[in-house]
C-alpha cells in the first residue's frame, strides 16, 4: 500500500470528528447549578487528515468567581496568559501523514495559525512539531501511544494513562505509531 492510499484511508475513516461532553457548573444565589451541558465537536483540520482539536475551556487570566464564567467566542489565543488556564483534547494522526507526498506543509501551517492562535506561532520553522510556550502543561495520553521528544534528542514512549508535566520547555509530540493518538492538555499560564 503506498503512502497516498494510507492518507486517503485515514481521511475516510476519520470523517466523523470526536465529540466531547462539556458540563459547566455555575452559581445562582449561592447554590451550584448546571450552567450549560453540551456536546463539543472536535475541529478537523482540512490540511492534516486525522488531526483534531477541541478547546474545552479557557480562562486568559485569574478567573473572578463573583462573575459568571463563560466561553462565548473562540479566543484570540488558545495559550492562556499568566495565571490563566486552558483545556484541550487533541488527536494526532500518525507521523506518516506528514511525510505523504500530498501533504502541504504551508497550508497546514496557515490553518494552524488560524485554529491554534497563540500556539502555532511558537511552532519552529525547521521542525513545526517542536515548540515552547510560557505555560506549565499537564498532558495526559487519553487513547493510544505517543512519543515525547525533548530538545536534547531524548525521546520518551508514552502509553494510555501516562501524564507529562511540561514546565515551559522545548518539546515535540510525535505519533510514531500507525493509529491516531488522543491527548488531553491542561495549560497553566506562567511567567517566563
Amino acid at each position: 500500500m503506498n503512502k497516498g492510499s494510507k492518507n486517503k484511508q485515514l481521511s475516510k475513516r476519520d470523517k466523523k470528528a470526536s465529540t466531547y461532553r462539556r458540563v459547566v457548573a455555575g452559581n445562582v444565589n449561592g447554590k451550584s447549578i448546571v450552567q450549560s451541558d453540551e456536546l463539543k465537536k472536535a475541529y478537523q483540520f482540512k490540511t492534516v487528515p486525522g488531526y483534531e482539536h477541541t478547546l474545552v475551556w479557557i480562562n486568559d487570566g485569574t478567573p473572578d468567581l463573583s462573575k459568571e464564567q463563560r466561553l462565548e467566542r473562540y479566543p484570540d489565543s488558545v495559550v492562556p496568559g499568566p495565571s490563566g488556564t486552558s483545556l484541550h483534547f487533541v488527536t494526532f494522526p500518525p507521523v506518516s501523514v506528514f511525510s505523504d507526498p500530498s501533504f502541504d506543509g504551508k497550508a497546514a501551517q496557515g490553518e494552524a495559525l488560524i485554529r491554534l492562535r497563540g500556539l502555532a506561532d511558537h511552532f519552529e520553522r525547521e521542525d513545526p512539531a517542536m515548540h515552547k510556550t510560557n505555560t506549565v502543561d499537564y498532558a495526559v495520553v487519553y487513547e493510544g501511544e505517543m512519543w515525547l521528544e525533548l530538545d536534547n534528542g531524548e525521546t520518551l514512549h508514552l502509553k494510555r494513562g501516562d501524564v507529562v508535566v511540561q514546565n515551559g520547555t522545548r518539546h515535540a509530540w510525535r505519533n510514531k505509531g500507525t493509529r491516531p493518538v488522543t491527548m488531553l492538555f491542561f495549560l497553566n499560564g506562567a511567567k517566563a
